[in-house]
C-alpha cells in the first residue's frame, strides 16, 4: 500500500515528519518499506503560459515560442507536438536545475542557440520533472493555473509517498481511510469518518441484479448513470494522487473506481450498460465457459470461481477482473457502476490460480469492509458526475448471507497478565475505541466490546491485548522477568528422546536434511505407486504437486543434488512426517512419523593411509543395527527378506521388532538408480519412528567372575538357508549360559557342492556361578550338532 503525507495530512489536519511516520508505523506492524519523492529533485521551475507560437525558419519539427513567465515574455524554441498558444505548461527559467532519479548531478538550464534561433529556457514535459515515466509532448497544465507561481508549490511537489509492506491480516490499511484511523489513534489525534452525502437520482432507470452464490456474496450494490461524457478528463487533483500512489490516469471511470479503491479501500467496476443483457447474476461458473480479461487474457473459469455475468455469460471474473467485452469505452454513454462486497474465502487464490494479480483481489483476498459498499457508490458516483456529468438511477442493493457481528470478552487483569503492564479500564476503552472496538456491555470484570466489521483480524481476547501492546508501543513495556511455578516434568526413562536417536546417526557420519512435504508425482510413483499421494488443491509448482508417502524422494532428490555439484560420499538422514490417506474414499489423512537415512559412495574418507572401499548393504545395516541397539535387545530385532518398489530384490530386507515390521532397508532399485542418473550404488533405509522412541528400562545384572569358554562351528548348507535362522536355532539350543552367537564367515564354493554354502559360527559361555566343564559344552556342542541337521539338513565340516 502506498501513500502520500500530504493526503494523510489531508485527512487528519496535521504536518507529519517522515522520520516520525516511519517509526510509529513501524513499531505498530504497518512496516514501511519504502520511502521516496513525488517527484525529481527540481528548482527554477514555474507555471507559465505560451502566448505565440511560430515555426522554426530552418526546422520543420521545431517552433519558436513567447513564453510569459508573470515577470517577463521569454523566446523559446520548443519541438514539442503539443506546443500552441494559450498553453499553460511548466517552464525552467535559465539556472533552473532539473533533477533526476539517479545519483547524478542536477542539469543546469543554459542560454541556448538552435538552428541559429536563441532559446531562453526549456518548456518541460512529465517525464523530464519526474511526474511520468513517458511523455509524447509538454506538460498540459488547467487553464485556470496561476501563471509565475513556482511550479513545485502548484502541485506541492514537496511532498513524500510511503509504502507499506503489510501483513495479510491488516487489509483495513489498504486505503488511506484505514491508514488515517491508525495514525490518528498512534498520535491521540481526533479522527473523523469520511461522510458522502447520498446522490439525488435524477432518473428512474434500474437495472436488475441477482445473487445467486449467497455464501461468497454478502452485498451487491449497482446503479446506472446514463448520459457521460468519456472525453472529459480527470482533475488533475485526481490524477496526481493516482500517480503518487503508483496508479496511472487511464480513463475517467477507470479513474474515479482507482481513486475510491485507494480512498476508501473498496474496489469497485463499471460496465458499459449497452453491452449488458438482462441482468446481473453473481454465480459460480459452470466450467465450460470462456472470458476475455481487459487485459486480453483468455481464461476458462472453473466451477469454484465466483463470477459476475449477465444473461449471455460471464463478465468478470469476481473481485479480480472485469472482462473485455462490457468494458467501458470511448464510446460509452451509459455505464453501470457496481460495488460488492465477497467472502475472502471465494476470492483466496483465484487471482493466482489463473496468473493474475490486481489491486482488487489483493484486498478481497484480506478481507472488504461489508458495510463500506453504500458509502463508496455514493462517493464515486458524485466524483463521476463532477468529472463526466450524466444523470444517475437509484442505488440497486442485494444480499446474500450476512456476515455475524463480532463480540469478544476481555477481562483487565488478564491484560497485565499476559503484557506485564496494568491498563485501567477507562484506558482499556479508551485505546480500542479509537479502532473502533466499541464497548458494548460491563459485567463485573468483563468488558464486552463489539468488533468493527472492517477488522477481520480481532476474534479472541489475545487480539484485543495484542491491539493494546500494539497502541501503546512495544518499546513502551516495561522490561520484566518473567516468573512462573517451574515444576519438573516428568521423563519416562522407557521413552527414548528423539535427539538420542539423531545424534547416534550424527555419531555415525550422517548429516540431517530437511526436505519439502511436497514432491514430484512422478518421483513418488516411481519410489512408491501405492497409496495413491495426496494431491494439493494450489500446488506451489508442478514438482511439487502431492503429499510425500515416504522420506524417500527428499532424500533421493537431496542426493542428487549433491551428486550433480561433484560430490562423491554422502551421507544424510530425515524425520519427518509422511501422509496417507485411509482410502480413496476417505478425506481422512494419517500422518505417522517417519525417519530414514540415506549411504552412497565410500565407505569412508579419502585417506592416505587406507584403501577407498565401496559402501555396501552391511554398513547400512550395522548402521540400523546401531540404531536399534538403544530400543531393544538382540533378541526382538530380526532381519527378513522384503520386497519393496524402490529396492532391489535381491538386498531389500524389512526390519521387524517382536515380530512386528517397523520398515525397511537395501540398495536401491537399479532402474531408480538409471532414472536419477547416479552412478554408484545407492542404500537407504526407512523406519516408522514411533516405535524407537520406546526402549527397555536397562537393569543390572552381575558380572560373571568364571571365565567363558567357546566353541566354533562350521556347517555346510543349503545357500537358501538364511543365517539368521540358524542363529535363532542355536540360540534355543544352547543353553541358558550362553552369552554370544556370531556368525565368523560365510562363503561359496564349488568344493561345497552346487547350492551349498559353508556358515562358521562361534558360541560362547559363562555361568555366573562357575567354571564349565569341557563335558558340558560338548554335550551342548553335540545338541546344537544335531539340532542343525534336523532343521537346515547341515553337514559338519571337518
Amino acid at each position: 500500500m502506498r501513500f502520500t503525507k500530504q493526503w494523510m495530512t489531508e485527512w487528519l489536519g496535521q504536518p507529519f515528519e517522515t522520520e516520525t511516520l516511519i517509526r510509529q508505523l513501524t513499531m505498530a506492524g504497518l512496516e514501511v518499506d519504502e520511502v521516496g519523492g513525488v517527484a525529481f529533485d527540481f528548482s527554477g521551475v514555474v507555471v507559465a503560459e505560451v502566448t505565440e507560437v511560430v515555426q522554426h525558419p530552418d526546422a520543420d519539427k521545431l517552433r519558436v515560442c513567447q513564453v510569459n513567465d508573470g515577470e517577463s515574455v521569454y523566446q523559446v524554441v520548443c519541438g514539442a507536438p503539443n506546443v500552441r498558444s494559450g498553453l499553460k505548461v511548466p517552464f525552467a527559467r535559465i539556472n533552473a536545475e532539473l533533477g533526476n532519479d539517479k545519483d547524478e548531478k542536477p542539469f543546469r538550464i543554459k542560454k541556448a542557440k538552435l538552428r541559429g534561433v536563441e532559446s531562453f529556457g526549456m518548456l518541460c514535459s512529465a517525464e523530464e520533472l519526474g511526474l511520468a515515466e513517458s511523455a509524447d509532448g509538454l506538460m498540459e497544465l488547467a487553464s485556470d493555473a496561476p501563471v509565475g507561481e513556482d511550479f513545485r508549490q502548484y502541485l506541492n511537489l514537496d511532498d513524500q509517498y510511503l509504502e507499506l509492506d503489510l501483513t495479510p491480516n491488516r487489509g483495513d490499511c489498504l486505503s488511506i481511510r484505514g491508514l488515517a484511523r491508525e495514525v490518528a489513534v498512534l498520535n491521540q489525534l481526533p479522527y473523523s469518518d469520511f461522510e458522502q452525502a447520498p446522490v439525488i437520482h435524477s432518473v428512474a432507470d434500474t437495472f436488475p441484479v441477482q445473487i445467486d452464490a449467497a455464501d461468497a456474496c454478502h452485498r451487491y450494490l449497482g446503479r446506472i448513470i446514463k448520459g457521460i461524457n468519456i472525453k472529459a478528463e480527470s482533475s488533475l487533483w485526481m490524477q496526481e494522487k493516482l500517480r503518487r500512489c503508483g496508479l496511472r490516469s487511464i480513463d475517467p471511470v477507470v479513474d474515479v473506481t482507482n481513486y475510491v479503491l485507494l480512498e476508501l479501500g473498496q474496489p469497485m467496476h463499471a460496465f458499459d450498460l449497452a453491452e449488458l443483457q438482462t441482468g446481473i447474476y453473481v454465480r459460480y461458473a459452470t466450467g465450460d465457459e470462456s472470458l476475455t480479461l481487459l487485459d486480453g487474457k483468455v481464461v476458462t473459469p472453473e466451477s469454484d470461481t465466483l463470477l459476475i455475468a449477465d444473461a449471455e455469460g460471464p463478465l468478470a471474473l469476481a473481485g479480480v477482473m472485469g472482462g473485455e467485452s462490457s468494458a467501458v469505452s470511448q464510446g460509452t454513454q451509459d455505464v453501470f457502476l457496481e460495488c460488492a462486497c465477497f467472502n475472502p474465502l471465494s476470492i483466496a487464490g483465484k487471482a493466482r490460480k489463473y496468473g493474475l494479480h490486481t489491486d482488487s483481489s489483493h484486498r478481497y483476498e484480506r478481507g472488504v469492509d461489508p458495510a463500506l459498499q453504500t458509502l463508496a457508490i455514493e462517493r464515486a458516483t458524485a466524483l463521476l458526475l463532477d468529472i463526466v456529468g450524466g444523470e444517475p438511477g437509484p442505488v440497486i442493493e442485494v444480499t446474500g448471507d450476512e456476515v455475524p457481528e463480532k463480540t469478544v470478552t476481555l477481562r483487565a487483569d488478564n491484560v497485565e497478565r499476559l503484557l506485564g503492564k496494568a491498563f485501567s479500564e477507562d484506558e482499556i476503552i479508551q485505546v480500542l475505541a479509537g479502532l473502533g472496538v466499541a464497548l458494548l456491555d460491563r459485567s463485573g470484570d468483563d468488558l464486552v466490546f463489539t468488533i468493527p466489521s472492517y477488522r477481520y483480524d480481532l476474534a479472541i481476547e489475545a487480539d484485543l491485548i495484542e491491539e493494546l501492546a500494539r497502541i501503546y508501543g512495544y518499546e513502551n513495556m516495561p522490561v520484566r522477568r518473567p516468573s512462573a511455578p517451574m515444576r519438573l516434568q516428568p521423563q519416562p526413562e522407557a521413552l527414548l528422546p528423539l535427539q538420542r536417536l539423531r545424534s547416534r546417526l550424527v555419531d555415525l557420519g550422517y548429516q540431517q536434511v530437511i526436505t519439502y512435504s511436497f514432491v514430484s508425482p512422478e518421483l513418488q510413483k516411481s519410489i512408491q505407486p501405492q497409496p495413491t499421494p495426496v494431491a494439493l488443491q494450489n500446488p506451489i509448482s508442478s514438482d511439487m504437486s502431492v503429499m510425500r508417502t515416504s522420506l524417500l524422494p527428499g532424500l533421493l532428490s537431496t542426493l542428487q543434488y549433491n551428486v550433480n555439484r561433484q560430490q562423491t560420499r554422502v551421507r544424510i538422514f530425515e524425520n519427518g512426517q509422511v501422509f496417507l490417506k485411509e482410502d480413496e474414499s476417505s478425506d481422512e489423512i494419517k500422518q505417522p512419523d517417519r525417519l530414514a537415512g540415506l549411504l552412497y559412495g565410500p565407505r569412508t574418507e579419502k585417506h592416505w593411509s587406507g584403501t577407498i572401499d565401496k559402501s555396501d548393504f552391511y554398513d547400512l545395516k550395522g548402521d540400523v543395527e546401531s540404531l536399534l541397539d538403544f530400543v531393544s535387545v538382540k533378541d526382538e530385532v530380526t532381519f527378513v527378506a522384503g520386497e519393496h518398489p524402490a529396492l532391489h530384490a535381491g538386498q531389500c530386507a524389512d526390519v521387524l521388532i517382536n515380530g512386528q515390521c517397523i520398515g525397511q532397508l537395501g540398495k536401491l532399485n537399479p532402474r531408480l538408480q538409471r532414472e536419477l542418473d547416479i552412478s554408484g550404488a545407492v542404500y537407504v533405509f526407512e523406519l516408522t519412528l514411533s516405535p524407537l522412541l520406546n526402549t527397555h528400562i536397562p537393569s543390572f545384572k552381575p558380572i560373571s567372575r568364571f571365565p567363558e569358554s567357546s566353541r566354533d562351528l562350521a556347517c555346510v548348507v543349503d545357500s537358501k538357508v538364511q543365517v539368521g535362522d540358524m542363529v535363532k536355532t542355536l540360540a534355543e539350543l544352547a543353553g541358558e549360559d550362553v552369552t554370544d552367537i556370531r556368525v565368523l564367515d560365510v562363503f561359496e564354493s564349488d568344493k561345497l557342492g552346487q547350492g551349498k554354502k559353508s556358515v562358521a559360527l562361534g558360541l560362547t559361555w559363562q555361568h555366573p556361578s562357575r567354571t564349565l566343564g569341557d563335558d558340558e559344552i560338548n554335550a551342548i556342542i553335540d545338541r546344537c550338532v544335531k539340532g542343525l541337521e534336523e532343521s537346515f539338513n547341515a553337514e559338519l565340516r571337518n
